[in-house]
């Protein structure tokens, strides 16, 4: 462990919580023992407790579990953002979703916070020209959790995806941070072009279910993308879009749509 890690392991506020909550929970349902402690309680910083769980979910026959734990443990010695950005993507999930009620259920339960973190992963081994292992992982990403995120895309820190079913983000996509989406939303392109073609997401921004973002457009921050909506065009920042395609109908409706996770607006005609 990089000294650097080891210190803040020492002062790790979240951490101490996720081990606090993981006793609690020994206490409460002994039958979950096992899977706590080997998960949470067996491991001295959040970064161990991580690459743990990220290795066992991405280990099959064709990757072991010890290989993905070492290459875990090297990107996070090398790379202080990908846990730096896997604990605010941590609170973020805590206090946007009402169905979290601990900081250790995302860790050890919500698909859409491991695929997130899986992800880090194979951006880390892109950006280190590891390309083969970042497919690879792009792919067990996609088998396991159906989420499909190229390693290329480049991700901000504070992302909640809920429920995180269906969700595509294409190569060349941007998100911001402090990003809320729900299922089945796409990051897309728009035909075969073979350069920057997929949306720019701005700080803040919250995209309701099912919306499809489609093309090299930017959605500026703190908008919001309505529900089933279809984007083929540049949003301004701080106003909510609506329909297929895609049309304004309002404000934002607050300074931080992402962080409320209010998802209704007062239509125009």
């Amino acid at each position: 462990m990089a000294p650097q890690t080891a210190a803040l392991s020492q002062v790790d506020p979240v951490w101490h919580r996720i081990r606090e909550e993981a006793e609690a929970a020994v206490l409460s349902e002994p039958l979950m023992g096992g899977l706590i402690h080997a998960g949470i309680l067996h491991h001295a910083s959040f970064e161990r407790a991580l690459a743990y769980r990220i290795s066992m979910k991405l280990a099959s026959r064709e990757m072991s579990e010890q290989i993905l734990r070492e290459i875990l443990d090297e990107a996070y010695a090398t790379d202080a953002f990908i846990t730096s950005a896997a604990r605010a993507d941590l609170v973020a999930i805590f206090d946007r979703d009402p169905a979290c009620h601990r900081l250790m259920q995302p860790l050890l339960f919500f698909k859409g916070y491991q695929a997130v973190q899986a992800y880090r992963l194979g951006h880390w081994l892109w950006m280190t020209g590891r390309k083969d292992l970042s497919y690879f992982v792009q792919m067990r990403v996609s088998e396991l959790f159906g989420v499909d995120i190229h390693p290329a895309a480049r991700i901000g820190k504070g992302i909640m995806i809920d429920h995180a079913h269906s969700i595509v983000v294409g190569e060349t996509a941007v998100v911001g941070d402090n990003v809320s989406m729900l299922h089945s939303v796409t990051l897309g392109g728009t035909g075969k072009e073979d350069d920057d073609r997929h949306p720019k997401i701005a700080d803040g921004v919250l995209i309701g279910a099912g919306a499809k973002v489609l093309g090299n457009i930017t959605i500026g921050h703190c908008s919001r993308i309505a529900a089933g909506s279809v984007v083929l065009e540049a949003v301004p920042p701080m106003k909510t879009v609506a329909g297929v395609p895609a049309r304004i109908v309002g404000e934002s409706g607050c300074s931080q749509p992402s962080l409320t996770m209010d998802h209704l607006f007062n239509a125009i005609s």
